[in-house]
């Protein structure tokens, strides 16, 4: 792996614009559950009555708008901070690097770390709607809802401003990514299976000279891949960044 991360390295350095496409794999250093591993989301969360993914749609939420919030608050309103890859990615950028992430996450813990570009293809758990006079409202607000479906003042049901299963990603934020790939001479991969579209489907944009992939798993793009790390990110990010 030394040789290896002092080649990634190498990249950082000669790098002109830098875009990192990530996954949940970035932030279960920080402790947060990822969605597919034996460990993850999809398959360890029990009780609820009805699998997660049926729970995190726009379904739900409109039709059992409290089964949604019960498990949402669960899983979904953390005190997590920032780990080692975050943290990284905001010091590259700090050193004068052009760094784009382009995120899956809704954690918000790229920005928390001080990332400046950051892409929430799947929007953030940060901030809320109210779907009756359009206000809106932060984390910290809904946490101290002690209600399970948290309101508006105005008596209006908060919504989430995350995608949800059932919804379209927002066309100016995929076209601002693709805009990132586009641009970038190093594609940094994750974090990710590369397995949930349309945002895997981003990586067809990019042209540039190297793509580096940092996953736990094998993913689809490691055959194209420059360098390929099957080891924890933050490490690996946090050697070759230096």
């Amino acid at each position: 792996m030394e040789q290896s991360v002092k080649t990634f390295s190498e990249y950082l350095k000669a790098a002109d614009n830098i875009a990192f496409f990530g996954g949940a794999g970035v932030s279960t250093e920080s402790g947060l559950k990822d969605y597919r591993s034996k460990d993850g989301i999809y398959f360890t969360a029990k009780n609820f009555g009805r699998p997660p993914e049926q729970i995190l749609s726009s379904d739900c939420f409109f039709d059992d708008t409290e089964l949604f919030y019960r498990f949402y608050r669960e899983f979904f309103l953390s005190d997590a901070l920032p780990g080692a890859a975050h943290k990284a990615l905001a010091r590259l950028e700090r050193e004068g690097k052009s760094v784009t992430v382009i995120t899956q996450n809704i954690d918000g813990l790229h920005k928390a770390a001080g990332s400046r570009n950051v892409i929430e293809l799947h929007g953030t758990s940060a901030s809320y709607t109210c779907l009756k006079c359009g206000k809106k409202h932060t984390k910290e607000q809904i946490k101290q809802d002690s209600r399970t479906v948290p309101k508006c003042a105005c008596g209006g049901v908060l919504k989430p401003d995350v995608v949800l299963y059932g919804e379209q990603l927002d066309d100016g934020v995929l076209s601002s990514a693709a805009r990132a790939m586009a641009s970038a001479d190093l594609l940094i991969i994750g974090g990710t299976s590369m397995a949930v579209y349309p945002a895997a489907g981003l990586v067809r944009f990019f042209s540039g000279k190297h793509i580096v992939v940092i996953n736990r798993d094998s993913t689809p793009l490691d055959r194209k891949a420059d360098l390929v790390f099957h080891q924890n990110i933050g490490e690996v990010l946090e050697s070759a960044v230096g």
